[in-house]
């Protein structure tokens, strides 16, 4: 049995399109693995800490190999639980819009806490850094309101799934699996018709998820 891990980032509710296509994959996934779990934590929702002050101090203090003072060992639990909470999983489901050409902020809130020296990845000096999250893979259902295609020149605009991509393969994912509805704005045909086009992939892709 496996254990997934239903990261949304968006506060549309029935109205998300990046929700809407992450829904559909999970309900072939679940057809699938009945007797698998998912766990749903919408970052529009959740309790997330400040990333300063004490917080911010006890990484630099990790960095410098220095050990936490009393208060920065304090305000470090909320990271670790974070942390612990996404490692206990054994497979990922992302849903994100694109917001200015990147990622909602309470998605990257979520992942600065998260990705963290001695939690998430390591570095030495002699071999460099390695992600601790390995050999789980990942599946990010996006949706963006423009059209961003491989090979135009709207491509360099798309920091929604290369930063998704860069930060997840920095932390050890190597098996990330990407879907995108877009565009999201102007025809409403055209987008329900590419809805149903990845809705038809992502039952594809939850057979060998």
């Amino acid at each position: 049995m496996s254990r997934i891990f239903y990261l949304q980032a968006s506060p549309r509710a029935e109205q998300s399109l990046s929700l809407a296509l992450a829904d559909s994959f999970l309900e072939a996934y679940r057809g699938l693995h009945p007797a698998d779990t998912v766990t749903v934590r919408n970052v529009f929702q959740a309790d997330l800490p400040p990333f300063d002050g004490a917080v911010l101090a006890a990484k630099y203090a990790l960095l410098q190999g220095q050990p936490h003072t009393a208060a920065q060992a304090e305000a470090w639990k909320a990271v670790e639980r974070i942390a612990a909470e996404f490692a206990a999983h054994d497979k990922f489901v992302i849903a994100a819009a694109m917001w200015n050409f990147s990622i909602p902020y309470r998605l990257k809130h979520y992942l600065d806490l998260l990705i963290q020296p001695g939690l998430t990845f390591r570095f030495s000096p002699a071999s460099g850094y390695h992600g601790l999250v390995t050999g789980k893979p990942a599946f990010l259902a996006l949706a963006r309101g423009g059209e961003y295609p491989p090979g135009t020149q709207a491509e360099a605009f798309d920091f929604q799934s290369r930063y998704l991509k860069t930060v997840l393969g920095f932390i050890g994912f190597t098996r990330i699996e990407t879907l995108t509805v877009e565009p999201t704005l102007g025809d409403p045909g055209l987008t329900a018709r590419r809805l149903e086009e990845a809705r038809a992939r992502a039952a594809e892709i939850a057979r060998s998820f």
